[in-house]
């Protein structure tokens, strides 16, 4: 049995503090609101994972310190644009070889640093790890049968995290390229916004699947560009997180593409959805790398118009579709 803490209270860190305290595991939750922590503590639910009644010798608290003392895991679960300033509180209460597995997804916008990047230079005492794949927290807290990746420096690490998650529902593999798998992760969310988009402009299955396919070959070239490995977004935080993203209507990111699609504007659309759209966020950072590596990324630029220069999602897909002729892979030899 291991000693727990869920550094955040959303649904993703509250779905994955009921499957550690299945396998065993003592469950700290960690909330930076008091008001959320009392009513969990109180009601034992999560309005947003409705169904789910958290166990009684679970722990709620605000307290970060006593969070994170003596705790053999960490796992942080904010949302993107808040792992910098969590982490900075987090930094005079971390141990020297804390193990931390991030399981947020995104980019920040104005470093360009992944997720796991910040961590380490917030706390670099830490042993950072991330976990990552096709994981809706409305089917982890169900139990239904769910696979993600552990990815971590070293072996030793990516086998404990594993060991801690794994269970007769949740599968977990291991791997070490955890920059492939947080560029997957994050990029993802941005071709789901055009998934959604696409949906709310009615269009069909074809175009989900150009969206779908497409998007990995652009989220492939950047990350190989990046150092990235090429099975990484053939696995499960490459093409499944992606396929599980543009097809559920658990994504946030497909809902606001979808109201995006139907006219509403990008604000409109983050309002109505009432949960953080990590895609919104990763879009700007995912163009910006790809012009700082010299990748053409055309879904993704085409998001970035929609979403920040008020191009109609029409006139977006017309651009894609008419782009000049090209071959779907350059590297291929003609025979003549």
């Amino acid at each position: 049995m291991a000693s727990v803490s869920i550094i955040g209270s959303g649904s993703w860190g509250v779905a994955l503090s009921a499957l550690l305290h299945n396998n065993g595991h003592q469950v700290t939750v960690w909330s930076a609101f008091e008001a959320e922590s009392e009513a969990l503590k109180t009601t034992r639910q999560l309005k947003s994972l409705p169904g789910l009644i958290l166990p009684e010798d679970m722990t709620f608290t605000t307290d970060l310190e006593a969070a994170m003392t003596g705790k053999d895991l960490l796992v942080t679960a904010s949302p993107s644009i808040y792992v910098r300033s969590t982490a900075k509180k987090m930094s005079p209460f971390c141990r020297d070889g804390q193990v931390i597995v991030n399981v947020a997804k995104g980019i920040e916008e104005d470093t360009l640093m992944t997720l796991s990047d910040i961590l380490r230079e917030e706390l670099p005492q830490a042993n950072v790890a991330v976990l990552s794949g096709p994981s809706h927290a409305e089917e982890v807290c169900r139990g239904l049968p769910t696979t993600c990746l552990a990815g971590a420096e070293d072996r030793e690490t990516g086998e404990f995290v594993q060991n801690c998650f794994m269970s007769p529902v949740f599968r977990v593999y291991t791997s070490p390229d955890i920059l492939g798998i947080e560029l997957g992760g994050a990029l993802k969310n941005v071709i789901a916004l055009a998934a959604g988009i696409a949906d709310g402009l009615g269009y069909g299955d074809n175009t989900k699947a150009a969206l779908i396919t497409r998007g990995i070959y652009e989220i492939t070239k950047l990350g190989l560009a990046m150092g990235g490995r090429v099975e990484t977004f053939g696995g499960l935080s490459g093409i499944g997180d992606l396929i599980v993203t543009c097809a559920s209507m658990h994504s946030r990111n497909r809902r606001a593409g979808i109201l995006i699609g139907k006219g509403y504007t990008m604000e409109e659309a983050m309002t109505e959805v009432q949960m953080v759209v990590e895609g919104v966020y990763s879009a700007k950072a995912g163009l910006a790398l790809g012009r700082k590596y010299h990748i053409d990324l055309p879904i993704i630029e085409e998001v970035n118009q929609v979403l920040f220069d008020g191009k109609p999602a029409k006139d977006a897909v017309a651009d894609l579709m008419l782009r000049n002729r090209t071959d779907e892979n350059a590297g291929l030899e003609w025979n003549s």
